[in-house]
């Protein structure tokens, strides 16, 4: 069984991909998007990190987190937030969409893939290409066709900000940005 590795390093910026399991697009549902926002803003109040952005998607949502500065530990918060979706979402909507992994003991392995990706940001420059990257996804996925029309995003924020344009990404491609985020 291959072991997993990943960078730690308290204080630092991260970016996050994670994903339904088989790709069930359960942030169709305004109710689940929802419960999920939600559950972040449960999870940040015990242990806390700061939202640098994030974009949720119908089978998977991406995040930029900056860690409090004596504290590494992204894991636990994906955890958290991955076990009390699936346990709140099968309250509310049972597990009959779902086939349970036979393999599997945890309840959130009707929800979601077993693990996720990250990816530490590096410097500025990786930073500003991931927060474009997350912010560009609705379109890079057929969604949308203007980004100002996908509402579970912090790009509004970013316009706000005066980071974006309203327009920004209507007619750029975004072919700079690679594909290897972890989708």
């Amino acid at each position: 069984m291959p072991e997993y590795r990943r960078v730690k390093i308290p204080g630092a910026t991260y970016f996050f991909t994670l994903v339904t399991y088989h790709r069930n697009k359960i942030f169709s549902s305004e109710n689940a998007r929802n419960l999920l926002l939600d559950i972040f803003k449960q999870t940040k109040i015990r242990h806390p990190f700061k939202e640098v952005a994030y974009c949720l998607l119908p089978d998977h949502v991406h995040l930029i987190w900056q860690m409090p500065e004596n504290d590494a530990d992204y894991s636990i918060r994906i955890s958290i937030i991955k076990r009390k979706f699936a346990i709140k979402y099968i309250e509310q909507y049972g597990n009959f969409a779902f086939q349970k992994n036979p393999l599997s003991k945890r309840k959130d392995a009707l929800i979601w893939q077993r693990r996720f990706w990250e990816h530490t940001i590096r410097d500025e420059e990786d930073l500003n290409h991931h927060i474009d990257y997350v912010h560009y996804n609705p379109i890079k996925h057929g969604l949308v066709e203007r980004l100002i029309d996908w509402k579970d995003s912090s790009f509004y924020k970013y316009v706000e900000m005066g980071h974006y344009g309203e327009n920004w990404g209507d007619e750029q491609l975004f072919g700079n940005v690679s594909d290897s985020f972890g989708e």
